[in-house]
């Protein structure tokens, strides 16, 4: 930055034969110019020096939340600020697992399905809102992804522990109440519905990355939009680090996720989530059962998979993941390709090989330095 000082015209051209009280006169008044300026240049880098931002530190913190771990990093001027905000990114966390969780039967949600079967009940917004996205996803999905899954889901849960497959005439059971077009939201009194007696939801295939979005929300609204919130999964960031084009995020190989990831991407004011079967599954009779279920059999799935997508939020991310490991490769990256913004990693493993496919957006976002 520069300044041109002295420009323009300051004084009027003094003849040689003027008296030496004139000459005297106009030294005083070019000392007063003079002076003028050196003040008003000393004001203006007084206040370029005050106007500058503080260097920002890269600061860390983690706390159990939703069954994980959760990971928020952010850029601040001071520990201080940044372990405050912090603070209330987690608060948040925590106020929308009590909203959302089907492990606390005093939670809204879990309150909501005890009166399934009945007339419509009050939610409060956030609820309203997370069940509001997940119906437009089951129905852009067709079904793939589906929060009325949880009487099946916790089938699987039982047979895990006990090593046991479900019998056939349970899993009929529990899918005769998995359907998502059996919920109603009443946007005017908002309201929700569960039409059938038994209902049960289960927001585990959109939650973390809702809950993301908002811890993301909390800290650009105190001021620290250079933050990253991670829940397991699933990842929202924001904008980019101090003189870094984006965020670095990895992507864990399917077999070992403790092993170096296999690509890293470099993405700003998205999400990203990986779905797969790489800590969730059951062995029973000697097969290995994703904790990913199909909604339309009530199996879980047969064959390592893993699915990693990047979108414009974590909530996007989060269900869209989830899908396509239900749809598979071919309808799968047909939705991804269908929607802007949106990109997809997908590993599938057949009885004789593994299948990587991407999208086609998905090379732009890679790092390759």
């Amino acid at each position: 930055m520069s300044a041109v000082i002295g420009g323009g015209r300051t004084a009027d051209t003094i003849h040689p034969k003027e008296s030496l009280r004139s000459s005297w006169g106009l030294w005083t008044f070019a000392l007063l110019v003079l002076m003028l300026q050196l003040s008003t240049l000393s004001l203006w880098i007084a206040l370029v020096c005050a106007t500058q931002s503080p260097a920002l530190e890269r600061f860390t913190f983690t706390e159990p939340h939703m069954g994980t771990i959760a990971r928020i990093v952010l850029y601040a001027p001071d520990e201080s600020s940044a372990r405050k905000a912090a603070a209330k990114a987690f608060a948040r966390i925590a106020e929308l697992n009590l909203v959302m969780s089907d492990y606390n039967p005093n939670s809204e949600l879990m309150r909501l399905c005890a009166k399934a079967g009945g007339e419509p009940v009050p939610i409060g917004a956030d609820l309203y809102d997370v069940l509001e996205k997940s119906l437009a996803f089951a129905k852009l999905t067709d079904g793939a992804l589906d929060i009325t899954i949880s009487p099946v889901v916790r089938l699987w849960r039982r047979a895990k522990r006990a090593r046991e497959m479900p019998s056939e005439a349970e899993i009929k059971q529990a899918l005769a109440l998995v359907d998502f077009r059996n919920i109603k939201l009443d946007s005017q009194r908002r309201t929700a519905q569960l039409l059938v007696m038994g209902m049960l939801l289960d927001l585990g295939a959109i939650g973390k990355g809702y809950a993301a979005d908002a811890a993301l929300a909390v800290l650009r609204k105190h001021g620290f939009p250079r933050a990253m919130v991670a829940l397991g999964g699933d990842i929202a960031v924001g904008d980019a680090p101090p003189n870094a084009k984006g965020w670095k995020v990895g992507i864990a190989p399917l077999k070992d996720p403790g092993e170096n990831p296999t690509h890293y991407l470099l993405v700003t004011n998205a999400g990203v989530s990986t779905a797969g079967d790489a800590e969730q599954y059951a062995e029973i009779a000697g097969k290995r059962y994703s904790h990913i279920i199909d909604p339309k059999t009530g199996i879980g799935q047969i064959g390592r998979r893993s699915v990693t997508v990047i979108a414009p939020n974590a909530t996007m991310s989060d269900a869209l993941d989830t899908a396509v490991c239900v749809m598979g490769l071919d309808r799968g990256l047909k939705l991804i390709e269908s929607l802007d913004g949106v990109a997809a990693l997908c590993v599938f493993e057949t009885k004789t090989k593994i299948v990587t496919a991407q999208s086609s957006r998905f090379a732009r976002l890679l790092l390759t330095d």
